[in-house]
């Protein structure tokens, strides 16, 4: 009978072994150690402000729209709680004129943004389905291959654009809910604090200057996965 049940002993720690694995892989939530990765589709739109076109046009002004892309981001779990993300991203964004002689031109220039964004954050719940977070730290932006609008071309002559790359803060908000034990829904807001001057040296009015606050939001839905 000892003998029997000796057995039996091992023969289900054996099971439990090769069981573990398998209820590792299913335990829901997060933990120090894991590795997200998420797909997202972004907006950004740009809650942005400007100076005067100067010297020239010192009382007109220029909006900036909003662009649609895609975005990736990892976050790395230091402990159940904190997570660091870094975010990878670029879109393109056109400046055009608001008012006056530069709203009669429209369009004056665009430009591509690439904005890698670092953020502490705190996670909350991180053993349930439902994880909601905090986020801030820090954000450099740098503008890629600015171009002049053919119609501002039009308007003053060959022109060449340049932005200066941003340093500033950001802040977010979302939220983690399970579809499996390895892939979650994703829903994400960020500001971003993001300033530049740019700088148009044209044929007919010679340089003109432009300071934007772009300060944009981001809003973000996607997929998340646990590595």
């Amino acid at each position: 009978m000892k003998y029997k049940n000796s057995i039996a002993a091992t023969a289900f720690l054996g099971l439990a072994v090769i069981a573990a694995p398998a209820f590792a892989q299913d335990r829901t939530g997060i933990e120090a150690g894991d590795v997200l990765f998420r797909v997202r589709g972004i907006l950004v739109a740009p809650n942005e402000s400007t100076s005067g076109i100067n010297p020239t046009f010192p009382t007109e002004h220029a909006s900036v729209n909003n662009s649609v892309m895609p975005e990736v981001d990892f976050t790395y779990m230091a402990t159940d709680n904190i997570g660091f993300e870094l975010i990878a991203a670029t879109t393109k964004h056109t400046a055009s004129g608001t008012s006056g002689t530069t709203g009669s031109i429209g369009k004056l220039a665009s430009t591509w943004v690439l904005p890698p964004t670092l953020t502490a954050q705190y996670h909350f719940n991180p053993e349930g389905h439902i994880r909601p977070y905090v986020g801030a730290g820090i954000n450099y932006t740098i503008f890629i291959d600015e171009k002049a609008s053919d119609e501002l071309k039009s308007a003053v002559g060959s022109t060449k654009v340049h932005m200066n790359d941003s340093v500033g803060w950001a802040g977010q908000v979302g939220v983690d809910v399970d579809i499996t034990p390895k892939v979650f829904l994703n829903l994400d807001v960020k500001y971003i604090d993001m300033d530049t001057t740019a700088t148009l040296r044209t044929t007919a009015i010679g340089t003109q200057s432009l300071r934007v606050h772009l300060d944009p939001f981001v809003f973000g839905v996607g997929l998340g996965f646990r590595l």
